[in-house]
């Protein structure tokens, strides 16, 4: 197990250095990461930042842009022929259809390498020619990134903490009571441990269902090839010291470990360790409509992701001899699209609140942070409107679930974050002075212009903030 870790360590080294002085003499690479919890619209936002720096004419945040320095941006093959390449012909075509529909969701890890040429800006700049800048993007599931959170935990830590959370979690009390009536001394038995896993994953999908952000192990509820393995056949026990070597208990911490080992490290080896840039997309609202406790999940959630972050200045030495650090990290409240424009600095707010604990480590780390409120595309349009004597801001749009057209008032956010986080801490089932609606709205056909990528609202600022300095 040393040797093998030494070895993983000197192989990383090596192309370190080699990816740092092909960068530093040839092209430079950037590689940005994107991920978010379910439902947080990974797939669109990767879709249209492609669209809009390939067509740029809603991109006027973007500097580089604005004074006319990206000559040309095209896609070319990735450089990884082991991973799946983003399919983003087939998600800008079911955006951009006459009758437009939202792509499928991410399920596993995949990549795509976007190429910019750069007119180069300063004093030198009449004596250099254009330059190359490769943005490769991965895009993974953000349910795999909170399984690097179990990489310090035993068994009986990660046991412990999950048995205190199914108290309060939908679904969670009965699976509690079950666990807890399992003889976890008796001799392994497969169909004992099926049943258990099978339940504890059918909770994690109810949790995830009302909205609760952080349902580990990520794979259980995303399992892939995996599905139906030994090392996805676990499930939380009550602590037992007494359990012998062949019993449930004993079983389940070891395929906990064996998941952590196969799985997980693995994965931060191969992918996550690699990036220079990350995106973390987060549904807050959808938090909101499901009520204060997903709220206080979500908050957790958020600080716990930045502990697999490792991040820092990126610094040329840095990465010869101790590995890339995460420089940027972008946290984005995704549907403002949902919301009128007036309502967009309250739920910023809320987002700076919700990751202001995740923000301040990465920027005592040497990470600049950021936290906007972004439609990746927007699907509504705005509307004031008069109800019972009240002018409200209003969005219109194509529900999803009927196809109908409606205006829709979510009710006002607060313009403290506290009036929110704060019964979120403290617990509470329900909000006291406010009900905050979620629908959930189709695309709207697209009607594209020559130059133009499909329409957003501050994607060019989030690109500026993540690429802009390289550009």
């Amino acid at each position: 197990m040393v040797i093998g870790t030494i070895a993983d360590t000197l192989t990383r080294g090596v192309e370190n250095v080699t990816g740092t002085l092909s960068e530093a003499f040839l092209e430079p690479t950037l590689r940005l990461g994107v991920t978010g919890l379910s439902r947080a619209g990974k797939t669109v936002f990767i879709t249209s930042l492609v669209a809009n720096l390939m067509d740029r004419g809603r991109m006027p945040g973007l500097v580089a842009q604005a004074e006319g320095r990206i000559l040309s941006a095209f896609l070319q093959p990735q450089p990884d022929d082991t991973i799946p390449r983003f399919d983003f012909e087939t998600h800008l075509g079911a955006l951009t259809a006459r009758a437009p529909h939202w792509p499928d969701s991410t399920r596993a890890v995949s990549e795509l390498r976007l190429s910019l040429r750069i007119r180069p800006n300063g004093l030198l700049s009449g004596l250099q020619g254009p330059r190359t800048l490769h943005l490769d993007i991965v895009d993974y599931p953000g349910e795999w990134l909170l399984d690097l959170g179990l990489m310090d935990k035993s068994f009986s830590q990660w046991s412990e903490q999950m048995l205190t959370r199914l108290e309060t979690r939908p679904g969670g009390p009965a699976l509690l009571k079950r666990l807890k009536a399992t003889d976890s001394t008796a001799p392994l038995d497969e169909g004992t441990a099926k049943a258990l896993a099978e339940a504890y994953t059918a909770q994690l999908h109810e949790a995830r269902e009302a909205g609760f952000s952080d349902c580990s192990p990520g794979r259980f509820l995303l399992p892939g090839e995996l599905e139906g393995s030994p090392v996805l056949t676990f499930a939380p026990l009550p602590p037992n010291a007494g359990a012998g070597r062949r019993s449930l208990w004993r079983e389940f911490e070891r395929r906990f470990d064996s998941y952590k080992a196969r799985v997980v490290k693995p994965f931060f080896r191969d992918h996550f360790s690699r990036i220079d840039r990350q995106v973390v997309l987060v549904d807050a609202l959808g938090a909101i409509h499901a009520g204060p406790r997903a709220v206080e999940d979500l908050r957790q959630t958020l600080t716990d992701i930045l502990t697999a972050f490792r991040p820092g200045g990126n610094a040329f030495l840095s990465q010869l001899f101790l590995g890339k650090r995460i420089e940027k990290i972008l946290f984005a409240a995704t549907k403002a699209d949902h919301l009128h424009h007036l309502q967009h600095p309250r739920l910023t707010a809320i987002m700076e609140a919700l990751t202001r604990d995740a923000r301040d480590r990465a920027r005592f780390a040497g990470a600049e942070t950021q936290a906007f409120s972004i439609a990746a595309l927007r699907a509504t349009t705005e509307q004031m409107m008069d109800h019972g004597g009240q002018t409200l801001p209003c969005v219109r749009g194509t529900l999803l679930d009927t196809g109908r057209q409606a205006a829709f008032y979510p009710g006002a956010l607060p313009e403290d974050p506290n009036h929110l986080l704060g019964p979120a801490r403290k617990g509470a089932e329900a909000w006291l002075d406010g009900d905050y609606s979620v629908m959930r709205f189709a695309p709207a056909p697209l009607t594209l212009k020559a130059g133009e990528g499909p329409p957003h609202i501050r994607l060019d600022r989030a690109a500026q903030f993540l690429i802009g300095d390289r550009l």
